[in-house]
């Protein structure tokens, strides 16, 4: 995992490095810039290390955008910078904001007790919507496996909720922080209760259509689009195996969300500019709270640069998106093969 961290940090730091550079020197600077970050990454995606897209951006002009590898390899396709991926846990940054919509119009606040929602839930009394945003509820996560048949279809709420719901609290609430998906579970159910409406509607309705990101959405499994690419559990030059995916009713609003390079460059740009929230909101967003994690982000910094992003991780998936605010940078790599930048789910969490 080290190996894969160092690599991820290197090319997050060159990136950086190199931007700074180029805004520094003449008109050419760019150029030579986005041609020696396409050298990196052919270098790594040609000795299997990276499988995906790739979008750099720095003061709203695109460096890089470019595909790596196999969209399906079957079909000898290739990646090419416009794929649409799963995101996995990056959902959870959507989720959250939701929510804060939700505060923002009155229908909610996120120091309501989890009670309000589930007047039946244990210690319901004693955790907050601000609880769950923050991962600091103390409720046992739910995560699933490839091999899990259960997984592989629709899947009612009510067993997912009983996967962690009569488990006891690791800690009192609020004390620590412990990353869950269960607190993002509870959240879009949450929605769904003030808003009378699926889950999946309400983001729609207040980030993906306000913000035209029209190659983001829902149910993978069943999308069709050309565009759509094939994840996988294995892929060497040997050997490529597509991996079983999992049913979107059990990520849900932990990590069920489908996107683009170039839909989440959208969002960074939103994120940004506060827009769909008040500058207020967002600055609450944006705190870090227990070990660097906010409403739905983290907030830390690499290599002394400040940092806003999240990670993401799902069967043949995996996913980053990091924009450091000061140098006005944004990265994003969306990976089609999930075991060999495993550790980008764990880049950002365990430093």
């Amino acid at each position: 995992m080290k190996k894969y961290k160092h690599f991820l940090s290197l090319f997050l730091f060159s990136a950086c490095f190199l931007t700074g550079t180029a805004q520094e020197n003449n008109k050419g600077a760019s150029g030579t810039l986005s041609k020696k970050l396409d050298e990196y990454l052919w270098s790594v995606a040609n000795a299997w290390r990276f499988n995906g897209d790739v979008l750099i951006a720095q003061k709203g002009k695109i460096i890089l955008n470019k595909g790596y590898g196999y969209k399906n390899a079957s079909a000898n396709e290739k990646n090419d910078g416009k794929g649409i991926f799963q995101i996995g846990s990056i959902t959870k940054s959507f989720t959250a904001e939701v929510i804060l919509k939700l505060q923002e119009e009155g229908r909610l606040a996120v120091s309501d007790k989890l009670s309000k929602y589930f007047p039946g839930y244990p210690h319901a009394d004693e955790i907050t919507i601000e609880n769950l945003l923050t991962h600091t509820s103390g409720i046992a996560g739910y995560d699933v496996e490839e091999t899990d048949t259960v997984a592989w279809a629709p899947v009612s709420k009510d067993v997912l909720m009983d996967l962690f719901k009569n488990q006891p609290l690791a800690f009192t609430p609020g004390t620590k922080y412990s990353y869950s998906n269960s607190n993002y579970f509870l959240l879009g159910m949450i929605i769904e209760k003030v808003t009378g409406k699926p889950y999946e509607q309400a983001v729609r309705e207040k980030i993906f259509e306000p913000l035209q990101m029209s190659n983001s959405g829902f149910d993978f499994i069943h999308l069709h689009n050309t565009l759509k690419v094939t994840g996988y559990a294995e892929l060497s030059k040997e050997k490529q195996r597509p991996v079983h995916l999992i049913d979107s009713t059990v990520s849900y609003a932990a990590g069920a969300i489908y996107s683009s390079v170039n839909d989440l460059y959208t969002w960074v740009r939103s994120i940004a500019g506060h827009k769909i929230l008040s500058a207020d909101l967002w600055k609450k967003a944006l705190t870090p709270y227990r070990s660097n994690y906010g409403y739905g982000f983290m907030i830390d910094s690499l290599s002394g640069k400040n940092y806003i992003g999240h990670s993401g991780g799902i069967m043949g998936f995996t996913s980053y998106v990091i924009y450091f605010p000061e140098e006005e940078v944004t990265i994003i790599l969306l990976n089609n093969y999930f075991n060999k930048l495993a550790s980008l789910l764990n880049l950002l969490s365990d430093g």
